[in-house]
């Protein structure tokens, strides 16, 4: 209503207010409800940014990049690979005129774009990606470990991904034992934000051990995960009961494999 009566001063709060709702929605598992939501928003601040980029350009960069998660999680990769790739080419732009400011908005986009590559099978494109990422976010940690140690744990996990994707087994494998030591750090301060990272990065260091041959280490790690998962499928079924038993399935198939 207000953006009705006075559009100038009202449209950049209601995109922001179309932003948010958006990300709460996905978070219960409305992925439709959020994608209308943020496409709304996304036009808004289109709109906005035409008439006053440098006002506006970094809040049509924050709905692109979320743009491109909710499409994610709907399978539309093309068109979420079309807005994180729009997203990353602004904040590239705001980072030449202001790096302070924009450099860990541009990390979090390319470690996105890695993702949305990596979903389409242009796994080069991807690791690309999200070596430029890390490498941004591990500069951060130097100035400020506080802030970014999760962002870079986050963008250790995913190249780790990428590696093991493209046979890059070993240096995979230090990513990801990289990460989980991070991460193990982050959860003694505060387990309840930071337990299913460290529980995703177990798994992903159950694999990547398998992917080397140490199967018993392999084995341990995916146990871990379980233990984890166990304990926050019980707090919370509907979020984590899928992680749980995909830990379960490949606990089961080292097992098997291992007679």
């Amino acid at each position: 209503m207000l953006a009705e009566s006075n559009p100038q001063a009202y449209l950049p709060d209601l995109a922001m207010s179309l932003n948010n709702l958006s990300i709460d929605l996905g978070r219960v598992g409305r992925r439709e409800d959020g994608l209308v939501a943020i496409e709304e928003a996304t036009e808004i601040r289109r709109m906005l940014a035409e008439s006053n980029p440098q006002a506006y350009l970094p809040d049509l960069a924050m709905s692109l990049n979320n743009l491109s998660v909710r499409l994610g999680e709907l399978g539309r990769r093309e068109e979420s690979l079309a807005a994180i790739k729009e997203a990353t080419n602004h904040y590239r732009a705001l980072v030449e005129a202001n790096p302070e400011v924009y450099l860990p908005n541009l990390a979090t986009s390319l470690n996105n774009l890695s993702i949305q590559l990596g979903e389409m099978g242009r796994q080069q494109e991807g690791l690309a990606a999200i070596k430029e990422a890390t490498g941004i976010r591990r500069t951060l940690v130097e100035a400020n470990p506080d802030a970014y140690l999760p962002d870079l744990a986050d963008s250790l996990n995913n190249l780790s991904v990428r590696l093991g994707e493209m046979g890059g087994w070993e240096e995979g494998l230090a990513a990801i034992k990289e990460a989980t030591g991070i991460r193990r750090t982050l959860v003694e301060a505060n387990p309840d934000a930071y337990l299913p990272d460290l529980a995703d990065s177990l798994q992903n260091l159950s694999g990547l051990l398998g992917g080397v041959g140490r199967r018993e280490e392999s084995l341990a790690a995916i146990k871990e995960a379980i233990s984890h998962y166990r304990a926050l499928a019980e707090a919370n079924p509907m979020a984590f009961e899928a992680d749980l038993g995909s830990a379960l399935m490949a606990a089961a198939w080292l097992e098997y494999n291992a007679r």
